[in-house]
């Protein structure tokens, strides 16, 4: 029975179109495949928000984000926003986006793609079969926590940010993480600043009583800045890890060393009724509207979105297995190229046709692509 999939595509800035553009036209190729109608439809976000309506959310944005199946974003920012006010920045709409569809639990994959092993900068011997999921808390901690000012002081300014976790929140991250883990090899890795920080106190108390109704579960805390060490000596002890907003932000970006490039991280954002997919990476205005874009991790968050959203499980492992089978043949795009000599450097699109060909070898490659 053929089911519409409804998809609320918010490309965003810098390269977030040109992406979110190759990763739709993937999503539609596996659609059509299993038998699925795809419906969507582009609304602006970030900095193009700014730039047209004034904010970098609007409200029809966010209706049409709460009445999808799935969000799919591309990026946003830009120097040229730099001095917005702070609710009017383009990255207050990731903000704004994670807590009107209580998005708060972002799992981010760290795979080591084989292919790619000399993309990376840690040795081969560290980095080989690592598959790590970082469970990152994402509508608390210290992007959330109020008081967050600049203000003047007698001697000059005073800015504050406030890191602010209840039991609740705590519970709910790591019930995702137990979750998560149950589905893979059992163990977990909490991570925290226990010894400087009571909200990290709270957490890990919190993580310790939340264990004792998950007895298959194997449970460790580590401290972040040991955690952030032990990600570069020995990646392959982890299989789930589960913190705060800020400390999986700041991990999820060094990990994506152990891949090769940043440009190859996608995520889930997820809620209880609603979820967002995108790649990890920036808007990286540099190259942008010059088709040298990563569209990997978009098409690998596209393939998060058909497991966790779309009910298309089988369809995510294909779209898995084209990602490795097209860097098997050597296509590579900039970030990921060590030998162009012996490689194929692609663009932007010809690196999504070269996936969309492997998916299917008798799907016809669009022309516009």
């Amino acid at each position: 029975m053929s089911i519409t999939k409804k998809i609320a595509v918010l490309p965003g800035d810098g390269i977030g179109p040109e992406v979110t553009s190759t990763g739709i036209k993937i999503l539609q190729a596996i659609c059509e495949r299993h038998g699925h109608t795809l419906q969507t439809k582009n609304f602006a976000v970030g900095g193009a928000s700014i730039d047209r309506f004034g904010r970098p959310l609007t409200q029809e944005t966010l209706d049409a984000c709460k009445n999808a199946d799935a969000v799919l974003l591309g990026a946003v920012g830009g120097s040229q926003w730099d001095d917005q006010p702070k609710d009017r920045r383009p990255e207050a709409a990731l903000l704004g986006l994670r807590k009107e569809l209580g998005l708060y639990a972002n799992l981010r994959p760290i795979t080591t793609y084989q292919p790619l092993i000399q993309s990376s900068p840690l040795k081969e011997e560290i980095v080989r079969d690592v598959d790590i999921m970082i469970v990152r808390e994402l509508t608390g901690g210290i992007y959330f926590g109020q008081p967050r000012l600049i203000e003047k002081t007698e001697s000059g300014e005073r800015g504050v940010d406030t890191l602010i976790y209840t039991t609740e929140e705590v519970e709910r991250i790591v019930h995702t993480a137990f979750e998560t883990a149950a589905a893979r090899n059992g163990k977990v890795t909490s991570v925290d600043k226990a010894n400087v920080l009571d909200s990290s106190r709270l957490w890990r108390r919190t993580v310790k009583e939340s264990v004792r109704q998950r007895p298959e579960i194997s449970l460790e805390h580590m401290l972040v800045d040991n955690c952030a060490m032990q990600l570069v000596r020995n990646p392959g002890q982890f299989d789930v890890i589960v913190t705060g907003n800020m400390f999986g932000d700041i991990l999820s970006d060094e990990a994506s060393m152990i891949t090769g490039s940043i440009g190859m991280l996608p995520s889930a954002s997820l809620g209880k009724e609603h979820a967002m997919y995108e790649p990890v990476h920036g808007s990286a205005p540099d190259i942008a509207g010059q088709n040298k874009a990563n569209p990997l991790a978009t098409i690998a968050s596209v393939a998060l979105m058909c497991r966790y959203s779309l009910d298309m499980p089988g369809a995510a492992r294909e779209i898995e297995e084209a990602i490795q089978a097209t860097l098997k043949e050597g296509f590579r795009t900039g970030d990921i190229s060590t030998d162009p000599s012996r490689e194929r450097v692609v663009s932007t699109p010809e690196m999504g046709e070269a996936v969309l060909k492997r998916l299917n070898p008798d799907l016809q490659p669009d022309a516009s692509l």
